[in-house]
């Protein structure tokens, strides 16, 4: 799949609307090999989010996991994007690997001081905590407890990936549900696999894009989760998914739904995006 040249730029204003409730993505913008099956010939490095946010309706930002940025680099970066355009964000891992979790919250308050700056186009952030990284569940409700709802006026949603498969179960969602967050889906071999829904959104990682499929997945494949998509967002739950507990009654309320395709075969990950937006419009 090919983008049109660089003399084509980008429409300035037009972005892609979420689809009743649901985002498509994919992990970061800048990755070499898009710059030969994504990105336009001639397309300078400083455009490539304006260029990926007008086919995409949302970006996992995977740097800040590395280190945060500056209020000011947020607020470009928001600036580069078109209304109704979401980042979502991993907050940094030495927040998650710190001894003490309890003890994080002017770490907490001074990434998600800073992150704020991207105002509107502010989605959830995540929190991921590694597969090595064994967690003290009274010392992990502490720090469910520090994530505050709102900073200066923004609502925060906050999402959790736990990758530790012992902790893992169901007194974990009784947690999280008392919290109102919700958990990644990570549509993976690697970590926990479990679709429960825990708060008012999804979140889900698909991580099995092939590197000889254009598109990333098979045709099928796009069909299927362009289907599980509508249930999410429908306010029901997909049946044949993995979970930890019997699926709840579909409640019929609307809600929100982020689906990124990440890692695997990166290098195909705009075009699966693009193709399951393509899917969900029909």
């Amino acid at each position: 799949m090919f983008a049109p040249s660089a003399s084509e730029p980008p429409d300035t204003d037009a972005g892609v609307p979420a689809v009743d409730g649901i985002r498509v993505g994919v992990g970061g913008w800048t990755f070499a090999p898009w710059r030969r099956n994504f990105y336009p010939d001639g397309l300078v490095q400083r455009r490539e989010l304006e260029y990926a946010s007008r086919r995409l309706s949302a970006i996992e930002i995977n740097g800040t996991y590395y280190g945060s940025q500056k209020p000011e680099t947020y607020a470009r970066w928001a600036a580069e994007t078109p209304p109704g355009f979401v980042f979502s964000a991993k907050a940094p891992k030495r927040i998650m690997q710190s001894r003490v979790l309890a003890g994080t919250g002017g770490q907490i308050d001074d990434f998600l001081g800073g992150i704020v700056a991207l105002g509107d186009r502010l989605g959830p952030i995540v929190w991921q905590f590694d597969s090595n990284r064994r967690l003290d569940r009274d010392d992990f409700a502490a720090f469910l407890q520090r994530l505050p709802a709102t900073v200066d006026g923004h609502r925060l949603r906050h999402v959790l990936d736990v990758r530790d498969p012992t902790f893992v179960d169901g007194d974990y969602l009784v947690l999280v549900r008392r919290h109102g967050m919700a958990t990644v889906f990570a549509d993976s071999d690697d970590y926990p696999s479990f679709a429960d829904i825990t708060g008012d959104f999804v979140y889900a990682r698909l991580m099995r894009s092939q590197a000889d499929i254009a598109t990333g997945y098979p045709a099928a494949s796009l069909d299927r989760w362009a289907e599980r998509a509508h249930a999410w967002a429908a306010g029901d739950e997909p049946v044949d998914l993995p979970r930890i507990e019997p699926a709840a009654r579909a409640t019929g309320k609307p809600r929100e739904a982020f689906i990124f395709f990440i890692s695997a075969a990166k290098e195909r990950n705009p075009a699966a995006a693009m193709a399951l937006i393509d899917r969900l419009r029909r």
